[in-house]
C-alpha cells in the first residue's frame, strides 16, 4: 500500500489530513501531514520531512503539496526520487480523498486518480437549475453553452 505525505504552509497539511480521518479513520498510518511554518529553514523542513517519509514504512509514497514554487514545494522537490515518491502539487480535498480510496493501486495509478480528483472536484456549481436562472443583460458571453 503507497503512503500518502502531505507537506503544506502551516496549518493546511494538519487540517487536510483531519479531513481525511473523519471520512477514512482507518487511514491514519498511511497518511502524514508536515505544516511548514514560516521563518522555519528550508534545510530543516527537509530533514523533518525525510524523518516522516521514512517513518511511513511503505515502498511508494506520493507527495502532495500547496502551491508550486513555494517552500513545501521546492522541499518536496528533493524528497522524491521520481520512481519510488512521486509528487504533485495543488492538493486538495477531493484529491485527497480519492488518494487515500486509491492507496492500494500502483503509485503510477495513484497519481493519475490524484489528478482526476482534483480535477473533477472543481467546479462552479449554479444556486438554482440554469432554467430558472435569469440573464444578466451585461453578461460579455451571449451564447449558449452546454457540456
Amino acid at each position: 500500500m503507497n503512503g500518502i505525505f502531505i507537506i503544506a504552509h502551516a496549518p493546511l497539511a494538519s487540517a487536510l489530513r483531519q479531513c481525511v480521518l473523519h471520512v477514512f479513520p482507518d487511514s491514519a498510518a498511511s497518511l502524514v501531514a508536515l505544516d511548514v511554518q514560516p521563518n522555519m529553514p528550508p534545510e530543516e523542513t527537509l530533514a523533518q520531512a525525510r524523518i516522516m517519509l521514512e517513518q511511513l514504512g511503505t515502498s511508494h509514497a506520493l507527495v502532495l503539496v500547496d502551491v508550486f514554487g513555494a517552500t513545501p514545494c521546492n522541499v518536496a522537490q528533493k524528497l522524491v526520487d521520481g520512481i519510488h515518491t512521486k509528487l504533485i502539487t495543488g492538493v486538495n480535498l477531493p484529491m485527497l480523498l480519492r488518494t487515500v480510496s486509491y492507496r492500494q493501486e500502483s503509485i503510477d495509478a495513484l497519481v493519475a486518480r490524484a489528478l482526476v480528483g482534483a480535477t473533477q472536484g472543481v467546479m462552479q456549481v449554479a444556486v438554482t437549475a440554469p432554467q430558472n436562472q435569469t440573464r444578466r443583460s451585461n453578461d460579455q458571453d451571449q451564447h449558449e453553452h452546454q457540456q
